[in-house]
């Protein structure tokens, strides 16, 4: 295993038979920033926007989320594990996703962005109170970045079933009947996003926020070009943190592309997905296991189209281990499961699909006739 620096730091080409059979090439994206600002510590909570919050209220529960808190305009969703609420939604005139909120482990964080960027810190309008700092990225998502007072606390977790493997025979006498109830969320563990300004938005997460790159992806032909999606996590040092918070990729549109709750293993995956079809919500895609992440995964669409996605037994990286390269493709998105479905892929075609190409082809960003074939052609392998 070699090691190289960038930004100050050793950091460890590992990428066979680890995460990535393949490492950059010399002058690509080191996939870190050399000075970011402050160094965020996970992905807080998601902001939403829809019409109707007893129907979110409704499938948030058959989802797994507990309310944390509920008023008129407001719905507050947690998971089991301690710590902050991972979700918000607010009445609105239409349903939309507004932005993510990072946490940061110090207050002293929050001022050091607030005079970096040239903006205030005010009090946070979450559970518990805290403060916040809001700000804007590239793609135009609000990010928020908050310091929260009090933790929510532990709730009943559902625990994982006792497994005989081969000869280690744990469980006798007994037998395994999982409930037919929803997965109990635990967490929030990322979100994916699309962007017309990819490597704008690559670089102000690195550079504001401090995250840094586990794998990049990259479309064929075009690699002298950059990469077109990243895997993001957040830099911990030597603590072990999730494989991405937060994956971007290139595309025609600047949206929400699904989010990912953890629960606890596959079993309450499946039950739960069973819990979910019985009651009429759509799968989009599952039950399999990524590459990128190596989570056991099953997508579901929400009653307003927002996909969410139950996930379990993803890959912790610590800070010391450098981005691998791959090429995007439909084929690499899975080690096993069913096909990819064009639901998952967003290739149904759609009037706003159509006006965000015609729009991206004309505008002033990072698409352009050679990278949307590449994007259709990655599709389609």
């Amino acid at each position: 295993m070699s090691e190289s620096q960038v930004g100050g730091a050793d950091v460890k080409t590992a990428h066979q038979d680890l995460h990535s059979e393949r490492g950059a090439l010399r002058g690509e994206h080191p996939g870190r920033s050399r000075n970011p600002v402050i160094k965020v510590a996970d992905l807080a909570w998601l902001e939403f926007e829809k019409r109707d919050l007893d129907r979110a209220e409704v499938f948030a529960q058959d989802f797994g989320f507990h309310v944390a808190a509920r008023t008129e305009s407001e719905l507050w969703l947690r998971g089991t594990f301690a710590g902050s609420p991972c979700m918000v939604i607010r009445r609105g005139r239409t349903s939309r996703f507004i932005g993510p909120a990072f946490h940061v482990a110090e207050r002293a964080d929050l001022a050091r962005l607030a005079r970096a960027t040239g903006t205030d810190v005010r009090d946070a309008d979450v559970p518990g109170g805290g403060k916040v700092v809001g700000l804007l990225d590239p793609s135009g998502f609000p990010v928020r970045v908050v310091h929260c007072a009090d933790q929510l606390p532990e709730l009943p977790q559902q625990q994982p079933l006792v497994l005989n493997f081969g000869t280690d025979h744990r469980r006798r006498n007994a037998t395994q009947r999982p409930p037919r109830e929803p997965s109990r969320i635990q967490r929030l563990g990322h979100v994916v996003l699309e962007t017309r300004v990819f490597g704008r938005a690559l670089d102000w997460y690195l550079d504001t926020l401090g995250m840094i790159v586990s794998d990049f992806l990259f479309l064929d032909g075009q690699r002298g070009r950059g990469p077109s999606m990243a895997f993001i996590r957040c830099d911990r040092g030597s603590l072990a943190v999730d494989h991405h918070t937060l994956a971007m990729h290139l595309g025609p549109g600047n949206g929400y592309v699904h989010s990912a709750y953890q629960v606890t293993d596959l079993d309450s995956l499946a039950a739960g997905g069973e819990y979910l079809n019985e009651r009429g919500y759509k799968r989009s895609w599952g039950i399999g296991r990524h590459i990128q992440g190596s989570q056991l995964f099953d997508y579901w669409r929400d009653p307003d189209r927002f996909m969410l996605e139950h996930f379990a037994d993803g890959d912790l990286f610590s800070c010391d281990l450098e981005p691998g390269w791959a090429p995007m493709s439909t084929s690499g998105l899975a080690q096993w499961g069913p096909p990819a479905t064009r639901d998952f892929l967003g290739a149904n075609p759609s009037p706003k699909r159509v006006r965000d190409v015609i729009g991206a082809l004309r505008g002033d960003n990072e698409m352009d006739a050679a990278r949307l074939m590449g994007l259709l052609k990655a599709t389609n392998s």
